[in-house]
């Protein structure tokens, strides 16, 4: 029988021509497909992306931190007498967008490194479920009266635009998001692996539906409710909603799992569990009889009964982390230590690879490190990277301490991206229609940056978009980072025309880009001005007013002090010039006894009203040091390049390319915690070979955002500076 009547394929002619979709009925008629039940959203498609773009280490932890030379011990024949990982898996920390991660972890080289190591076996996730999730953060500012105000900072324009892609269409884009990214992962585990996706009753009905497509039905095997204390309230249309889901879905039919049991809270709780009179034997042990089946009974012994648990089922009764906690971060979406250490016991053995690519605090990286196993952690917030990279070198210092065994771990970029990726081109366009959205878009914003600029639009240029005064301006992409690559063009292009001045505007660079590429640009006789874009740009008032400002990015000043072979190093200043919000809008905008705080040129201040509408300004950021959250020191840098491996677009093979940059490797550090807001200023002193040598400084501020400085010294008899 004909899978179309002669009526059906006239119906679909007619459409066809008048150039009008398809009735829903069709796609079932025209296309095989099996499944009873399928999720649909505007724009699905089952194409993932398969990018791969390569991994740059910008950052290495080894040992955390020597306290002075002889500190530096072998650890298990892993370590060399300098501290350094001499072989085997480094973990990773990487900062981009996971979708693009995901991608090149897939197709890219690292994929045959992960394999090398039995493959990825446990992915744990917990994606921004919560439509009001923006990546806003809140930061906690000293003040003067000993408390502490709470500064929100707002999302970075790549943090805006990702935060619009998931949920900027409200449902239909958040399953578009999240469907891409699973389809990668499934793709990513290894045969016994599996997926353990965090969400509450916001998204569960969509998630289950997107998993049982992207993994089958088949593979379900549980949705674990994970029950948490709160407030005794009363609601009046609803009850209190007091867990969330986490579904456990696998690869295939044989994933790993450790069943495993936990304590009885005591007799008299097992007793009422089970419902059962205690006994007495002959011998003073007490028992219950348990049916058996069959009309049969049989002895449980209580001491037995107690030294064995109960067996861990599908709800958990785990606490919440409260501010009190001792391991609380103060991350909004932090997740206690006890819910991974179940999953990760329960679906991974000692030595395997867990991963998660929606990180934010860093648990999931904290738990599989204290358990023995390998990882890898993305996010897109370079808060979450820094809240990270702070917790993982805690928990480094704390295994150090206790003669455990850790691993070392990298923290790495995304390097090379496409035009097409910054502009935001619809994929389900045609090529020639994607082409013209492509030049459209980019040509608005292009505009729209040179106007805020203040800057004349230039042609004739590959790198460059304008001009001011006798600066020429690149304008940076939209939502990514502004790369090495992207300069090197720019030098390029300088060398070629004998440009000298040039300013770079981005909306956020590339940790680990500054200051190698100036220096390198500056050795070339090329003076590169890189500026921050704000997020006022898209604010018309503010570019009519020319009240946009373009804010330099940080700088640091330090003094090494060097004495016969050894060397530390002093930081001795540290500029920001950030701007959010203004003291006038706080002024006008906050009611009586109200206040609100903001940042202006560099400097956070707290605006009040009293009662009777006065005004006045407290500036919480007094000294330099209030910037600063973590400062590190790499005592030789420019000892280990930064090699990428890159396809030969001719053989197909996988090459291995110096960037011409060099890897931080982070030697000593310190750090302010939520317990502990000192802050050290001066290094300890380390031992070197005699010689000349450049020394690295990394500073992160509260915001999470990082600069770094070099400096040269001669280390021996003589010492000093250059």
């Amino acid at each position: 029988m004909p899978r179309l009547t002669e009526q059906e394929r006239q119906e679909i002619l007619r459409y066809i021509e008048a150039d009008k979709p398809l009735p829903d009925k069709y796609r079932f008629l025209l296309f095989e497909d099996k499944r009873e039940v399928e999720l649909v959203w505007n724009g699905k498609t089952s194409e993932v992306c398969n990018i791969v773009l390569p991994f740059q280490v910008i950052e290495q932890v080894d040992e955390p931190r020597a306290e002075k030379p002889e500190d530096t011990a072998i650890q298990s024949s892993l370590f060399d007498e300098r501290g350094r990982q001499l072989r085997g898996w480094t973990n990773k920390l990487i900062w981009g967008d996971n979708k693009l991660i995901l991608s090149s972890l897939k197709n890219g080289p690292l994929r045959e490194e992960i394999e090398k190591q039995g493959g990825l076996k446990l992915i744990y996730i917990d994606p921004p479920f919560d439509v009001g999730y923006d990546f806003s953060m809140d930061i906690e500012i000293p003040s003067s009266d000993g408390t502490s105000a709470t500064f929100t900072k707002k999302p970075n324009i790549l943090e805006e635009t990702a935060y619009r892609d998931t949920w900027g269409r409200g449902a239909d884009s958040f399953i578009a998001m999240i469907y891409e990214r699973l389809a990668l992962m499934r793709d990513l585990l290894s045969e016994d692996g599996s997926i353990y996706v965090h969400c509450d009753w916001r998204v569960n009905g969509y998630i289950r539906l997107v998993l049982d497509e992207v993994f089958g039905k088949g593979h379900f095997n549980n949705a674990i409710a994970w029950h948490y204390s709160g407030w005794n309230k009363k609601l009046s249309t609803s009850f209190e909603r007091r867990h969330d889901t986490i579904y456990f879905y696998a690869k295939s039919d044989q994933p790993i799992f450790n069943s495993f049991f936990e304590p009885w809270e005591s007799k008299e709780a097992y007793v009422k569990a089970r419902k059962q009179k205690i006994r007495i034997d002959d011998d003073g042990r007490e028992f219950v009889l348990s049916d058996a089946g069959g009309g049969q009974r049989i002895k449980r012994y209580l001491d037995e009964v107690m030294e064995q648990g109960v067996v861990v089922d599908d709800v958990w009764n785990l606490d919440k982390i409260n501010n009190s906690a001792k391991e609380a971060l103060g991350y909004p979406t932090q997740k206690p230590f006890i819910l991974l250490e179940r999953i990760i016991n329960a679906s991974s053995n000692e030595g395997d690879i867990v991963a998660d690519f929606f990180c934010g605090s860093g648990t999931t990286a904290a738990v599989a490190e204290r358990l023995g196993r390998k990882w890898i952690a993305t996010d897109l917030g370079k808060f979450g990277i820094h809240t990270t990279r702070k917790r993982m070198i805690g928990v480094q210092r704390a295994l150090k301490a206790d003669g455990k065994d850790y691993r070392a771990f990298e923290i790495l970029n995304l390097g090379k991206y496409e035009r097409q990726h910054y502009i935001g081109v619809n994929p389900n366009l045609r090529e020639a229609e994607q082409q013209k959205q492509l030049e459209e878009k980019e040509a608005a914003f292009l505009d729209l940056i040179l106007r805020a600029y203040r800057a004349e639009k230039t042609t004739g240029f590959a790198a460059f978009h304008g001009k001011k005064a006798a600066r020429l301006v690149a304008v940076g992409p939209v939502n990514l980072p502004v790369t090495r690559l992207f300069v090197e063009e720019i030098i390029l292009e300088c060398r070629k025309k004998h440009i000298t001045k040039v300013d770079i505007l981005g909306f956020e660079f590339e940790m680990g880009l500054f200051p190698n590429v100036l220096d390198e640009a500056r050795s070339k006789g090329i003076d590169i001005a890189p500026k921050y874009i704000p997020a006022d740009v898209f604010d018309k008032r503010a570019v009519e007013k020319n009240q946009v400002v373009f804010h330099d990015v940080s700088f640091i000043e330090v003094k090494p002090h060097v004495s016969k072979n050894t060397v530390a190093v002093e930081l001795t200043d540290f500029s920001v010039f950030y701007s959010q919000d203004s003291i006038a809008n706080a002024e006008s905008a906050i009611k009586n006894k109200g206040s609100r705080i903001v940042v202006e040129k560099g400097q956070i201040v707290k605006v009040s009203k009293d009662k009777d509408g006065i005004v006045t300004r407290e500036v919480l950021t007094k000294q330099w040091t209030d910037w600063i959250d973590y400062w590190a020191v790499d005592f030789n840098f420019e000892s280990k390049r930064e090699i990428i491996r890159v396809k030969d677009e001719d053989t197909g093979a996988w090459e291995e390319r110096w960037t011409g940059d060099y890897i931080f490797e982070n030697e000593w550090q310190t750090f302010r915690t939520k317990k502990d807001r000192s802050l050290e200023l001066k290094s300890v002193f380390h031992e070197c070979m005699p010689g000349r040598r450049k020394i690295a400084v990394k500073v992160v501020d509260i915001f999470g955002n990082d600069t770094m400085t070099i400096v040269e010294v001669s280390v021996g008899k003589s010492g000093g500076k250059k």
